[in-house]
């Protein structure tokens, strides 16, 4: 059924302009996307597309379908596997410049729009690599804009557009019901072990997230939803961002889950700006030029430690490989007439992702572990009870309680000293399991 509901016209769209940002920036991603190497996330993924299902413990279906999807077209390679992120990021910053129309900006302020989403921290970073939040800020933002649309034409037809979108989702649903809604099991281990630390980092997040120099535009962008006549029929996603900050604080969630609606609110603030664009040429610049420091692998591998610790996202995807051949190393200790009974076992999905995707040109086995959808794909057959070759984080010796005559036989070194998780990272060798796997294998499970 269409409504008729008058409503102020809108600019035409920007296209042009606003495909020149989002071409520029997929073409700067493109050519960053080969450095460093996979993110310990990234290589969590490749294995789980190839374990398809509707759903996984941890994440919906969709992330590891896109990265075997990427992969299979263009290459098991990082830059490859990117190739999805990258064009999610460029359609990330074209729904930003579309909802800057429908929120009545003009020309200028829809390529603003386009502009600042595409020099933000955030939405660098998830451009740059495979990652859940990839998706779901593409996601929500594109609901957004739906409903929109919605509001201001009234045209019920673009309920189909609100309902695809989301019935993305209920094969998930269906899939976390039938295995007793496991993801909120890992939700509350990342608040337990998370939650006080984010609710602490919640709001100097919400203010990095995009970038400080964008915070008056977003706060402007709130003000003109909530106060301006002409956006009444708008004026809901105001308090709906600051409604769902306080259910992110309270369930001591990521600060990142809230910023599809901060784009949102800064699409909204650019219309302010329009009309002194030239004022803004520095500002997107100083920002353009940190912000790719910190959410892009443009500085050398020994040099990362320098924005570790405000992006530690940076200095996961630096030395898998050696992980792989510190763990080949050690597994050639094993005598060659017990590696048919041997295990390889990773303390996290980091780890066996790595040595998934690295250890078979390096003569090693398929690996186990019991993180996350890792535990769902093991265990090992109980016929392998012989030794046992134990990767785990350096700090993370409890694992050894299951085994029997267990030995550090190695430690990782990413070769550039940086402090990232698996540096110095322990290979154990122990002499067996303690009980059969098919026993052992539930106390293995973790979920964070």
């Amino acid at each position: 059924m269409t409504l008729t509901i008058e409503r102020p016209a809108v600019a035409a769209f920007a296209t042009r302009p606003v495909a020149v940002v989002a071409v520029a920036l997929a073409a700067v991603l493109t050519a960053l996307s080969g450095r460093y190497g996979f993110h310990r996330d990234e290589l969590y993924f490749l294995v789980a597309g190839d374990h398809p299902a509707w759903g996984y413990v941890d994440q919906p279906p969709l992330t590891p379908l896109a990265a075997r999807l990427s992969t299979a077209v263009f290459g098991d390679s990082p830059a490859g596997l990117r190739a999805v992120a990258t064009a999610a990021c460029a359609a990330i910053v074209v729904l930003a410049a579309a909802v800057c129309r429908e929120l009545g900006g003009s020309r200028r302020a829809q390529v603003l729009a386009a502009v600042f989403t595409a020099v933000s921290g955030f939405v660098l970073a998830v451009g740059h690599m495979v990652s859940t939040a990839t998706f779901d800020v593409l996601a929500w933002l594109a609901v957004c804009w739906f409903v929109l649309r919605l509001l201001r034409t009234g045209d019920g037809r673009w309920w189909l557009g609100v309902g695809a979108a989301l019935a993305l989702a209920l094969p998930n649903l269906w899939w976390q019901a039938r295995h007793g809604w496991p993801q909120f099991t890992v939700a509350g281990g990342i608040s337990a072990d998370d939650g006080v630390e984010n609710r602490l980092l919640f709001v100097p997040e919400q203010l990095l997230y995009l970038s400080p120099v964008f915070v008056p535009v977003w706060i402007a962008g709130g003000l003109r939803l909530w106060r301006d006549p002409e956006l009444r029929w708008a004026r809901a996603f105001a308090p709906a961002y600051l409604i769902l900050c306080v259910l992110v604080l309270a369930s001591g969630g990521k600060p990142y889950y809230a910023l599809p609606l901060l784009v949102v609110l800064l699409a909204a603030g650019c219309e302010r700006y329009a009309a002194r664009p030239r004022d803004t040429i520095v500002p997107v610049a100083l920002t353009a030029a940190l912000t790719a420091l910190l959410s892009l692998p443009v500085l050398p591998p020994g040099a990362v430690s320098v924005v570790n610790a405000v992006n530690p996202e940076q200095g996961e995807q630096i030395g898998w490989p050696r992980l792989a051949d510190a763990t080949a190393a050690a597994w050639s200790r094993i005598p060659e007439g017990d590696r048919g009974r041997a295990v390889l076992l990773a303390q996290n999905y980091g780890e066996a992702g790595a040595l998934a995707h690295y250890g078979p040109s390096r003569g090693l086995p398929a690996p186990y572990s019991g993180h996350m959808s890792f535990y769902d794909w093991g265990p090992p057959p109980d016929s392998a009870d012989g030794p046992i070759l134990l990767v785990r984080q350096r700090e993370a010796d409890g694992i050894e309680a299951h085994f029997t005559g267990c030995r550090r036989v190695g430690t990782v070194d990413n070769g550039h000293g940086l402090d990232n998780e698996e540096q110095q990272a322990a290979i154990v060798l122990c002499a067996g399991p303690a009980a059969p796997w098919s026993t052992l294998w539930p106390s293995l499970r973790h979920f964070y």
